[in-house]
């Protein structure tokens, strides 16, 4: 095991613990906490304003602190007291299964942090955005049962195959963004072939609509009045540029509505408008309404063509609850209701999420087919029929039979047993030499092997995965690229040395430092550098050394001169300090 589990994480199906990853919290180097540390500081000064209280109080009640990164297994024994817990992930993972780890309630954390050169906003998923952006607010308890919600709904939507190349797309995007000396004609090929997938999607699958309502909410999200509204969304918590810039009239405010599914988004830029709730309580209803569209809960012949269309393993559950998972191949419909569907490939049955015994990817390892609906002729669904009905049509042990279903749909053969369930409802009647036509077409056709046929009048939902987790092996996932770790050059690493030894001096582990030493050799050897002066500045002003404090901000005007920039977080992180030391400081 690379992680350390606890109860909730214990829960976890193993498919999904596929996707964790180690922290290897001793790999951030010091240079990454000084980026947590400066971001962490001009947040909680900006968002103490700007953002939903519960930002706040969540900080505070999560263990996230401003001058370190979270170390995974620390924030987990806070977390399971909020019955949540965190888990390390390569980047992006496939959307289905972020939000099955929700369902679970399991935060998926990206370890990695954003380099000094993006440390306003990235497009790849780094502790920043996951950790102090998302992890603060589920502290609010009605939040908290909103994203639960969210992944458990989220993760049935049916995806398509053009959902999958739009996802590689992003992900590829992403780390070669934030990788260091990516040619900036191979960042721009990759935004413009987002922007060619995102411009040819076609109808928007299920996936695809969830997923907005989760990038406006989740991700974008304001909450409040229009007029004066505050910030929830973990991009914009963890985005220091962009949680002041969707403050001003710049960006539109829209009042949420279910009307965000239909409105993409653009990873690649910032966001021309938002959504905002009136509460969080708010969220949970837009959200049930479009479940209410969703396959999950409309079923049919529409959710069984979206079943087909995705070449995904899938499941429908028929009236009875009786619920087939596969790879749906084909339908055959009658007045515009499916009379008989096909999978292809290893199917399973099951009841309420259990397989059935005897009904595994074993015994139906080459497809599942059978007709659905009501026999030619006869009111009484088969599945409503008592044990006198059945026997007086003849579905009844050692008959042979020839039954008629509506839309030409026929299965003759010897009924051998029913299988039923503890209500006493018929699941499936099983025949031997049996033969299933449509009209003159041969479907199926057996002789010594079994014919298991399901009973359901109706199909009442179909959705993305199997019934049961345990009938498939779905430990497969593979991504085409990994984050890139970017080679130390010298240079680096001795900026990095230079960063450890105020980060030493500062947290009194070795104060025989000279910074006055650290600051020349730094302002010699790396004139662009910003944010370390900016750390001597604050220690300048602990100890009341105001001529060399004097000296660092002038230093840092040059640099905002030869990097315009920067400009405005040099004057921001000097404005914080000067704000901590101002006798007539506001906060």
């Amino acid at each position: 095991m690379s992680y350390e589990s606890n109860p909730i994480l214990d829960k976890l199906p193993e498919h999904l613990k596929q996707f964790i990853k180690p922290q290897n919290y001793d790999t951030y180097t010091a240079i990454d906490q000084a980026v947590w540390r400066y971001v962490m500081r001009k947040n909680v000064d900006y968002l103490s304003e700007f953002a939903h209280q519960s930002y706040s109080e969540g900080l505070a009640k999560t263990g996230i602190s401003t001058d370190h990164i979270p170390n995974m297994y620390g924030m987990n024994r806070i977390l399971k007291e909020l019955g949540w817990a965190a888990v390390a992930v390569d980047g992006f993972i496939p959307p289905s299964a972020f939000m099955e780890f929700q369902a679970y309630n399991v935060l998926v954390i990206a370890s990695d942090i954003r380099q000094l050169d993006h440390i306003e906003y990235t497009p790849a998923p780094d502790i920043i955005h996951e950790g102090a952006g998302h992890a603060p607010i589920i502290a609010n308890p009605e939040y908290a049962e909103y994203l639960r919600r969210f992944g458990e709904i989220g993760c049935k939507a049916i995806s398509s195959a053009k959902d999958y190349e739009l996802y590689e797309a992003v992900r590829h995007l992403s780390i070669i963004k934030e990788a260091q000396g990516t040619p900036k004609e191979e960042i721009h090929k990759a935004e413009k072939q987002i922007e060619y997938l995102q411009e040819n999607m076609g109808e928007p699958s299920e996936m695809a609509l969830i997923r907005n309502l989760h990038w406006w909410t989740v991700e974008y999200g304001l909450i409040g009045s229009v007029e004066d509204p505050k910030i929830y969304g973990a991009g914009l918590l963890s985005s220091i540029g962009e949680s002041a810039w969707c403050m001003t009239g710049a960006v539109k405010k829209i009042p949420y509505s279910f009307e965000a599914a239909n409105t993409a988004f653009d990873i690649t830029k910032p966001q021309p408008q938002l959504f905002v709730t009136p509460d969080f309580a708010f969220l949970s209803q837009v959200l049930e309404d479009f479940a209410n569209t969703m396959a999950l809960r409309t079923g049919g012949l529409e959710g069984l063509k979206k079943l087909i269309n995705s070449k995904e393993l899938g499941t429908i559950e028929l009236s009875t609850g009786l619920q087939v998972s596969g790879n749906f191949e084909n339908v055959i419909e009658h007045e515009g209701k499916p009379v008989y569907f096909q999978t292809t490939g290893e199917t399973a049955l099951a009841y309420r999420e259990k397989e059935l015994v005897g009904q595994d990817k074993r015994q139906h390892a080459i497809g599942f087919g059978s007709p659905i609906g009501m026999l030619r002729g006869i009111n009484l669904a088969i599945e409503d029929m008592s044990p006198r009905d059945l026997k007086a049509y003849n579905i009844y042990e050692a008959q042979a039979v020839s039954l008629e279903f509506e839309g030409d749909i026929t299965v003759s053969g010897e009924i051998i047993t029913g299988t039923r369930n503890l209500q006493g409802k018929i699941l499936l009647v099983t025949f031997r030499n049996c033969t299933v036509a449509h009209g003159k077409k041969v479907l199926f056709k057996s002789e010594n092997e079994l014919y298991n046929m399901a009973i359901g009048q109706e199909i009442v939902s179909c959705f993305n995965g199997p019934a049961d987790l345990g009938s498939f092996d779905l430990i497969t996932h593979e991504v085409s690229s990994s984050t890139i770790k970017s080679k130390i050059s010298e240079e680096q690493r001795n900026l990095e040395r230079y960063y450890e030894q105020i980060r030493h001096f500062r947290e009194g582990k070795n104060t025989t430092i000279s910074r006055n030493k650290v600051f020349k050799e730094v302002k010699e050897k790396f004139s662009n550098d910003w944010l370390l002066p900016v750390e001597l500045y604050e220690l300048a002003k602990n100890n009341g050394d105001e001529d060399f404090a004097k000296k660092i901000a002038e230093h840092l005007e040059g640099v905002k001169l030869n990097n315009p920039k920067v400009g405005h977080l040099i004057d921001d992180g000097l404005r914080l300090v000067d704000a901590k030391f101002s006798p007539l400081k506001s906060k």
